[in-house]
């Protein structure tokens, strides 16, 4: 038989505590007790009372009422002598004790893995049975514990119980308040044995770990490919999918990742989050404003092997060298020709579909990349940024600078395998060797004849035109 007590002091309006054994003192009693006072205001009994009562306090020694009442009062009279902590109940302490001696009594016969709890080890089994017994009436969904049950209600409720005193954040649970003041404190509770990297969160260690170990639980069914994070794996999923669930309500434009897509909106609202503090450059991307950082500090990280040429960024390095290997993978559909980059493969296309993406807006005139609308805009703004330090000329090129210092310097890089002639510019060696193939790639219209540089063609074609060279010593 089940006595019913009630708590004055309790949130519930009638708070019930059971207790199974009565000794069949009596066949029906109601103990109504002011935990404020702790004493017996009303014993409403149909038998002796004073054996009721010794009863009560020889051996229900009010258990479940004065756990009850430490929750109210916030007395936690049992501490753990290797920490420290402190419990309402000697069981709770005796769970918490189960930390310090790795002791995890409960274990799944179906995977072996081993619990400190035995609700946590009932909540594990689910993962077996597939068990999903909290179901939400707002959406559906269902959940195998009652905690991330009523979590997810927050969702629906818009209720964020848990605030932040610092910065007066709301949080849906108690668990991500804690995670969340860390940013506040500093504090890292999770180390890695093998390296010492600390975390906050005891998931992002799990994972960690995984770096040292090898580990890559997560297997595509598809490919059969293995990732180490959950997450991975899903983003890896929709290349079999084609799913693409991130889609731009600007310009429809859909993405498989929310990193990505959230890049892509940049596009739009002009965002510009990371600034380069001894410049003053905005970036859209980390990646974009750390390569652009080693401008300032010229760390170039990645030599090539063969030539010693440095660079900062890997893919200017990985490109670079299939200078040396020859390798060019990437082929042209409508020619096939081929090239080193990706880019470079898809300016050169827009020769085939006369695609000019880049406009000047101050004569409208269109260009194939955005380098050539940069060197453009120099004929409106004057800018010649290449100074050269020899003669102080000023060039709007980077390519034409190049060519000029070789005046100062002598240098002739471009060599005729025939001849070994030498020349400043490749132009110059393409003319060249035209005197050992004998090619002509210059037609005369009128009458057919042919020549090695256009120069040479413009000059012939006065003899049809009439027009008269203004000196004989103009260069064309």
């Amino acid at each position: 038989m089940s006595r019913l007590f009630f708590c004055f002091r309790s949130e519930h309006s009638s708070f019930r505590l059971k207790y199974r054994k009565m000794y069949n003192i009596l066949n029906r009693s109601i103990v109504i007790i002011d935990l404020s006072q702790n004493l017996l205001l009303k014993l409403i009994i149909s038998n002796n009372q004073e054996i009721f009562q010794r009863s009560i306090q020889k051996n229900l020694q009010y258990l479940d009422l004065k756990k009850h009442q430490r929750i109210q009062t916030g007395e936690k009279p049992y501490h753990c002598s290797d920490c420290g902590s402190s419990f309402t109940t000697q069981r709770d302490l005796k769970i918490h004790q189960r930390i310090h001696t790795g002791e995890k009594p409960y274990h799944c016969s179906d995977c072996g893995s081993s619990f400190t709890t035995q609700s946590h080890f009932k909540t594990h089994q689910r993962i077996h049975t597939g068990e999903k017994p909290y179901h939400c009436s707002d959406c559906g969904k269902s959940f195998n514990r009652l905690s991330s049950f009523k979590i997810h209600q927050r969702i629906h409720t818009g209720e964020k119980p848990y605030h932040c005193s610092e910065c007066e954040k709301s949080f849906t649970s108690h668990r991500n308040l804690i995670i969340h003041q860390r940013f506040h404190t500093g504090e890292k509770p999770y180390h890695c044995s093998e390296c010492g990297k600390n975390f906050s969160q005891l998931e992002n260690l799990k994972k960690h770990q995984r770096i040292h170990t090898g580990e890559k639980p997560y297997q595509c069914p598809e490919c059969g490919k293995n990732f180490t994070l959950l997450e991975n794996l899903k983003r890896h999923q929709r290349i079999h999918t084609g799913e693409k669930p991130y889609q731009c309500s600007d310009c429809g434009k859909s993405f498989d990742q929310l990193e990505n897509f959230k890049r892509h909106q940049r596009i739009h609202t002009g965002e510009k989050p990371y600034q380069c503090s001894d410049c003053g450059s905005s970036f859209t991307t980390q990646s974009h404003f750390k390569r652009h950082h080693l401008i300032h500090t010229g760390v170039k990280p990645y030599q090539c092997p063969e030539c010693s040429k440095s660079f900062n960024r890997l893919s200017s390095f990985k490109i670079h060298q299939r200078i040396h290997t020859g390798e060019k993978p990437y082929q042209c559909s409508d020619c096939g020709k081929s090239f080193t980059s990706q880019s470079n493969l898809k300016t050169h296309q827009r020769i085939h579909t006369g695609e000019k993406p880049y406009h000047c807006s101050v004569c409208g005139k269109s260009f194939t990349t955005k380098n050539d609308l940069k060197i453009h805009q120099r004929i409106h703004t004057g800018e010649k940024p290449y100074h050269c330090l020899d003669c102080g000329s000023s060039f709007t090129q980077q390519g034409d600078f190049k060519r000029h210092q070789r005046i100062h310097t002598g240098e002739k890089p471009y060599h005729c395998s025939d001849c070994g002639s030498s020349f400043t510019q490749q132009s110059s060696l393409k003319i060249h060797q035209r005197i050992h193939t004998g090619e002509k790639p210059y037609h005369c219209s009128d009458c057919g004849s042919s020549f090695t540089t256009q120069r040479d063609l413009k000059r012939h074609q006065r003899i049809h035109t009439g027009q008269k060279l203004l000196s004989l010593g103009e260069d064309f």
